[in-house]
């Protein structure tokens, strides 16, 4: 792989590992500062020249991380040998879960949206580096020795962990699905003609969604998407959980996270894990902007009874 010997292809991964966890938490202050210029925060942004096409930019980006994956899975960077998909091998079951979700994520929900507001140019390239760096370590960790072997059929943490990833992936194409329809009625009827609830807005492009989580939170898809990826974090590596559960984790201070060496940079917390804390990092100064959004264009017509993200409680 790129004719590096083994132990650079270790400090490459660690490297990698290290700064896209870090890079992600100093990210996270802009992204609560501004509204993510793509969706209905670039709709006064019509005239920019730096606006994209919002389904060909979204296929492109989210093609990307499947793309990477696929290349560092089967070169296999952390083994001996090259990885393989073997039917009835836990890694397989891994495996094929990530793309399900990126089947559907890249190209299925995209091209079944009757419409997707362009987004600034911005978004996609960034979202283009976050994937290729989650996509290779990912791929990476899942053809290694630290992967899940035959043994993790035995564990009912793998199996806690795909039932959950299924009912994360259901509960998101389902919270997901309501949106597309609100685009779709807005298409039948024409742009500009309310139904006169005062439940949409006069574009008639966006409305309050109702019905499953929709009920309890504004951004249910976000809070599926976390489910979804937090069981597939305790299928693919249970370690940090029993040590959370021993009560021997220990953080180090954040002047040891950054000049610490790359190798001893949270060992327990490998690539699924951060691929978790990543998307909670960054999704969740997303979804309490789009709370106010709903709160200033929809006023006391908002469900006040609303969380942003969680349940019952945020």
């Amino acid at each position: 792989m790129f004719g590096l010997s083994p132990a650079h292809l270790q400090l490459l991964y660690d490297a990698s590992r290290k700064w896209f966890a870090l890079g992600s938490v100093v990210t996270a202050p802009v992204v609560c500062l501004i509204n993510v210029p793509m969706g209905k925060h670039t709709r006064e942004m019509k005239h920019s020249i730096f606006l994209v096409d919002g389904v060909k930019s979204w296929i492109f980006m989210e093609l990307v991380s499947p793309a990477f994956f696929l290349y560092a899975f089967l070169n296999a960077p952390l083994s001996s040998g090259t990885g393989t998909l073997a039917l009835g091998n836990p890694q397989s079951l891994l495996v094929g879960a990530y793309f399900l979700h990126y089947l559907n994520r890249a190209l299925v929900s995209p091209l079944r949206a009757p419409s997707r507001s362009k987004a600034h140019i911005i978004v996609p390239l960034s979202a283009c580096l976050f994937n290729v760096f989650n996509g290779s370590l990912l791929g990476a960790f899942l053809s290694s020795p630290d992967a899940p072997q035959a043994s993790a059929y035995t564990l009912p943490s793998f199996w806690i962990g795909l039932a959950l990833w299924a009912v994360g992936f259901a509960g998101n194409i389902a919270h997901d699905e309501i949106l597309l329809n609100i685009r779709r009625r807005a298409q039948s009827k024409g742009k500009g003609k309310d139904t006169g609830s005062g439940t949409t807005t006069p574009d008639g492009h966006y409305a309050i969604p109702q019905g499953l989580l929709y009920r309890y939170i504004s951004y249910p898809n976000y809070f599926c998407e976390w489910v979804e990826w937090f069981g597939f974090a305790i299928a693919a590596d249970p370690r940090l959980l029993q040590v959370v559960a021993s009560g021997k984790l220990s953080l180090p201070s954040w002047s040891t996270l950054i000049n610490g060496p790359a190798s001893g940079f949270l060992p327990v917390v490998s690539p699924p894990w951060i691929f978790l804390a990543t998307e909670i990092i960054l999704m969740l100064p997303q979804a309490y902007r789009g709370h106010q959004w709903y709160l200033n264009k929809f006023g006391d017509r908002y469900p006040k009874e609303r969380k942003i993200i969680i349940p019952f409680v945020l």
